[in-house]
């Protein structure tokens, strides 16, 4: 007979000192996989430290979306205000209020934001500091 293991992650929490961070950030990406695919998004490699987000918004103006980074969290949301007036015989365009988080890998910032034809693009580029990129040592002859 075999005996069957669960993973408890809220005990393991318990149990240790100092991963909070972690453990912050895996129930973050937990709760952010549960949402519904809206609205959906290409995440491209563009160079080696060049990215790309493409959202697709349609309907959304630039006064109904938001982006902010906070860290290496990135958040975009769009807000749209509902018309009382409306009167919908069939209402299929999904032009509902959402918020997307993405996690950036250190030292990944925004370079800009666009809207183009119902798609928000949002530029991200790798800017590792200087002190820590790789340095070429010089190797001296001794005579």
């Amino acid at each position: 007979m075999t005996r069957l293991q669960t993973f408890d992650l809220p005990n393991w929490h318990r149990q240790t000192v100092g991963f909070d961070r972690l453990f912050n950030e895996i129930e973050r990406q937990f709760s952010n996989s549960q949402a519904t695919g809206y609205p959906p998004y290409n995440i491209e490699q563009i160079e080696d430290d060049k990215y790309m987000i493409s959202i697709a918004v349609a309907g959304f103006t630039m006064e109904d979306l938001d982006i902010t980074q906070e860290g290496n969290n990135l958040t975009v949301s769009g807000n749209k205000p509902e018309l009382a007036d409306s009167i919908y015989l069939h209402k299929g365009i999904a032009n509902r209020n959402f918020r997307r988080e993405f996690t950036l890998a250190d030292h990944v910032e925004v370079d800009e934001a666009s809207l183009d034809l119902g798609m928000l693009n949002i530029s991200l580029f790798r800017n590792v500091p200087e002190a820590l990129q790789p340095k070429k040592i010089a190797i001296k002859t001794v005579k």
